[in-house]
């Protein structure tokens, strides 16, 4: 922000006035250039390679709206619900492999051997804090919080990454193209929430320029405003001065009611976009239809939104039983609401009739 001040010239007799005006500068996105330059840079410390994004950061985003949070929980409690689990991996370890695929776009289980070094299970290692090695087959925990390292057993992590055009060694969630309007959404909804805390919305200037009104009068209308505060606000209130002009009394607000930011607008189409980037139909996560026709039949939304986006991660996810050798996830028949079902055949996917269940 740059400061410059504007000295008029003074009346005779009277000393300078020195108003001040400012002027901002450039809009800076929440990502400044250096983080920006990771995404398209890749470096090592000789041990492992950093992430092209803050993976803390991204973690962070988690809540950054209630839509992005439902669409992403939407997506992983679908997998959950039809998720077999095997006697090597658990419901809560593939939950949070899920959630840190759809996530942060990468996922990790790690090989638990038994006492005669087979696969005893798989166990959720978290996504915010792996990092994959210089060497082949070479994963580090690092904790930048707390500083703990932990270098594992080369071939005991499988990492599941969702595919950038820009890496190879990590992956990026494909959600990421509605980052900053997720982050708008956010500041929008803080912005209100400081207009209202700080009561500007109500602000106004009681100007009382009455000749008639001496200081009794004055001392009365102060004390009355001076009770419409806290419980029992709102209420109205009456002056007479008889005699007194047309512009005695005046009201002048401090700011616009509305705050003309256009709140809904913004909600709006942050809302739209990201839900754009989920690829996620609005009525599975709550969105109220602003027309009288509404969203059409959820089954149907539902059974599209399973065979066009569940599917495909799932078929992702079952690459793990040829890493580990055996079979680790399987996922059960999803049932239309035609009938019509959605089975897993290997590692991948067919839509039968209604008769093969």
């Amino acid at each position: 922000m740059t400061q410059t001040e504007i000295v008029p010239a003074a009346p005779a007799g009277q000393a300078a006035v020195k108003p001040t005006a400012f002027s901002f500068g450039d809009p800076e996105g929440v990502l400044d250039r250096r983080e920006l330059g990771q995404y398209f840079e890749m470096w090592h410390n000789g041990r492992w390679y950093e992430p092209p994004m803050p993976m803390g950061r991204l973690a962070q985003t988690f809540n950054m709206s209630p839509y992005h949070r439902s669409a992403v929980a939407l997506k992983v409690n679908l997998l959950v619900s039809q998720q077999t689990p095997s006697q090597w991996l658990g419901s809560d370890a593939f939950e949070r492999f899920a959630l840190d695929f759809i996530q942060m776009g990468n996922a990790y289980l790690e090989w638990i051997p038994n006492m005669a070094g087979r696969l005893a299970r798989a166990d959720h290692a978290p996504a915010l804090h792996l990092r994959p090695g210089v060497d082949p087959g070479q994963y580090w925990f690092v904790n930048g919080f707390g500083g703990d390292i932990h270098e594992f057993e080369p071939g005991r992590i499988y990492h599941l990454q969702q595919p950038d055009v820009a890496q190879e060694v990590f992956g990026l969630p494909e959600w990421l193209s509605a980052l900053q309007s997720g982050l708008l959404s956010e500041n929008a909804t803080l912005f209100r929430r400081r207009y209202y805390l700080n009561g500007a919305h109500a602000g106004f200037v009681f100007y009382l320029n009455e000749a008639l009104a001496d200081q009794e009068t004055a001392d009365a209308i102060t004390e009355k405003l001076g009770k419409s505060k806290g419980i029992g606000n709102f209420k109205n209130l009456f002056v007479h001065i008889p005699g007194g002009k047309k512009d005695g009394i005046q009201l002048m607000p401090i700011a616009d009611v509305t705050a003309k930011d256009e709140f809904s607008a913004v909600k709006n189409i942050s809302r739209d976009d990201m839900l754009a980037a989920h690829r996620t139909p609005p009525q599975l996560i709550g969105v109220i239809p602003q027309n009288n026709g509404g969203f059409g039949k959820v089954g149907e939304t539902r059974d599209a939104y399973y065979e066009t986006e569940i599917v495909p991660i799932a078929r992702r996810m079952l690459r793990m039983n040829d890493w580990f050798g055996v079979q680790l996830l399987a996922f059960a028949d999803y049932v239309c609401a035609d009938g019509t079902v959605i089975r897993q055949v290997g590692s991948g996917f067919q839509k039968l009739p209604a008769s093969a269940r």
